[in-house]
């Protein structure tokens, strides 16, 4: 508890204010906190300077004041001791403090965090863990790319991509400065693009009729007629499926902002299928694919089994397979552009999108037939009638 701030002597220290103690006591005294005022770009601002048991007297807080308002008038930074001691801390934090912070809360049960913690542990860490972040510089990333040398271009985008994350994590958290550079992410040049023939189409169609776990196949045919992400599909809950505006919203999804998507007549098919006996079996769970006991689901091992059962190939990720598989159906009509299907998958980056050109042939041709004909001055026979010619 303390008194109110009154201003110690308005001719000998302007703007110096001070406030006794009622807990404090110094040389049998109420101990005296002494506090400047001054105004920072036409803003009043208030700075805690120190006790008197500190050694701090009204001159000292004057100078401080004064120090204050002449690095304001020749257009200097000014800093209270506050925001000094608070930069101090964010400068000192290291960055295995921030990546213990991020693992815990991120949590470490999906299969991409375990990947991430492997990256992070086997070659960032022993790398820059130590280090604060404030000190890392560009070079500190040529060391991890040096670490992880001779491993796939995906993994050393991943070595990076994980260390930025946890990075933005700190500075979004207020627990460092962000960095004075952006990290320069290598190409990826190992981007697969997975889809099914149309055997592999044919045998999981099959399975998919005759899999004993409906819940399972209904995941998977959302993922296959929506393009949505398995995590994205795990988070669904009731708020998120409008049948009547025929909308699925997104919330949190990769990207990071929330979204919405339609929802074709299959999506809302398996949907109200899959409601239905979400209802009859756990109806006290809000989640439209719920795990067990109600909760968010976190994995999908069944899934795997199907996969098998189809005889797929190894390699093939079902759920993102299947997204892929969506995207790439889109792109082989020729009917939607690539900016179109970025909006339907929900990508930041019309980078990620542009995977999916290779399966624009036929369209390509047509495009760059036209070209030619427009350079030429060619008139098509569509152009010859519009005009009336």
């Amino acid at each position: 508890m303390s008194s109110k701030k009154t201003l110690v002597n308005k001719k000998r220290w302007a703007g110096v204010y001070s406030y006794q103690s009622t807990q404090r006591r110094y040389r049998g005294k109420p101990d005296v906190c002494y506090h400047i005022a001054y105004r920072l770009d036409g803003k009043l601002k208030w700075e805690k300077v120190g006790w008197t048991s500190e050694k701090y007297t009204p001159q000292i807080a004057a100078d401080i004041r004064s120090d204050r308002l002449k690095k304001a008038r020749h257009g200097e930074e000014v800093k209270t001791h506050k925001e000094l001691r608070e930069e101090n801390s964010k400068a000192n934090v290291l960055l295995s403090e921030i990546a213990v912070e991020y693992f815990k809360i991120r949590g470490d049960a999906s299969k991409g965090a375990k990947v991430d913690k492997g990256r992070y542990d086997n070659h960032v860490s022993s790398v820059l863990g130590s280090r604060p972040v404030k000190s890392l510089s560009p070079l500190d990333m040529e060391r991890i790319k040096k670490k992880m040398e001779g491993l796939s271009a995906g993994s050393i985008w991943g070595g990076l991509e994980i260390t930025r994350r946890i990075i933005n994590f700190g500075v979004k958290n207020g627990l460092c400065a962000p960095l004075g550079f952006t990290i320069q992410m290598p190409k990826r040049d190992n981007e697969v693009v997975e889809y099914l023939t149309p055997a592999q189409l044919e045998r999981f169609f099959k399975v998919l009729k005759e899999w004993p776990a409906r819940d399972v196949c209904r995941m998977l045919e959302i993922a296959m007629f929506t393009g949505m992400r398995r995590g994205e599909i795990f988070k669904l809950e009731n708020r998120d499926v409008d049948f009547q505006q025929a909308l699925i919203t997104l919330r949190s999804p990769k990207g990071g902002k929330t979204v919405s998507i339609p929802m074709n007549g299959k999506a809302k098919e398996v949907l109200a299928e899959q409601i239905q006996w979400r209802n009859e079996t756990l109806p006290q769970s809000s989640f439209i694919f719920p795990g067990r006991g109600g909760v968010m689901r976190t994995a999908c091992s069944s899934a795997k089994r199907f996969k098998k059962e189809a005889k797929l190939p190894k390699e093939f990720r079902i759920f993102h397979g299947l997204r892929h598989h969506f995207a790439v159906t889109l792109a082989n009509s020729g009917e939607f552009s690539l900016d179109m299907i970025g909006e339907l998958l929900t990508h930041k980056d019309s980078s990620m999108t542009r995977r999916y050109a290779q399966f624009l042939p036929d369209t390509k041709k047509q495009a760059s037939d036209r070209a030619a004909e427009l350079l030429m001055g060619v008139k098509t026979k569509k152009k010859r009638k519009a005009v009336g010619e």
